[in-house]
């Protein structure tokens, strides 16, 4: 359904409320604010996106994709401020499968634009395991540092530790490769 027809829709089901509560139909005014606010969710939220997002912390990346893949045309389906977490999604779900094909995702995501510091942050940790990855550690620690920085409620301290912590045996690795020649 096109966005617009959605807003039309969703200002008639106001109108329609209001003149329900004139007319004492309580309960039939508070159904159509229930289904107008759902319209406007709907506006600013695309459905398929809310619907992924769900598969994906139910841990269902199959059906998260199919979700996903409704959306033919992002750009013209989406507002503008839902690119980056469209992209942002693909690439969680990449990762999974392709690990080094979702460094694209996730480097469109922070170009369109996220605006949850938890998301940055999450996509930059992604990108600092990529680059982890390739072995390229200054790359991962700059990434690493910028996932810190992100993280204002700590929602991602572990990972974050975590990681530099295998960056750390990756550099310890690499100094005994190199003391043995």
């Amino acid at each position: 359904m096109s966005n617009l027809i959605r807003l039309i829709i969703g200002f008639a089901l106001v109108g329609a409320a209001v003149a329900l509560f004139i007319f004492g139909h309580w309960g039939w005014g508070l159904l159509a604010v229930f289904f107008s606010i759902c319209l406007f969710v709907t506006y600013f939220y695309n459905e398929n996106m809310l619907i992924a997002q769900w598969y994906l912390r139910k841990d269902n990346m199959d059906k998260a994709a199919v979700f996903l893949g409704r959306i033919t045309n992002y750009e013209t389906q989406l507002n503008r401020m839902q690119h980056g977490y469209f992209n942002l999604l693909i690439g969680l779900i990449e990762s999974r499968t392709a690990p080094m094909k979702s460094e694209k995702y996730f480097k469109a995501a922070l170009n369109l634009g996220l605006h949850m510091d938890h998301n940055i942050a999450l996509a930059k940790l992604s990108l600092a395991g990529i680059a982890m990855a390739k072995r390229n550690k200054r790359e991962a620690q700059m990434y690493l540092a910028d996932a810190k920085k992100a993280d204002k409620n700590k929602l991602l301290a572990d990972q974050i530790k975590q990681m530099k912590d295998q960056l750390g045996m990756l550099d310890r690795q690499t100094q005994v490769r190199y003391s043995h020649r």
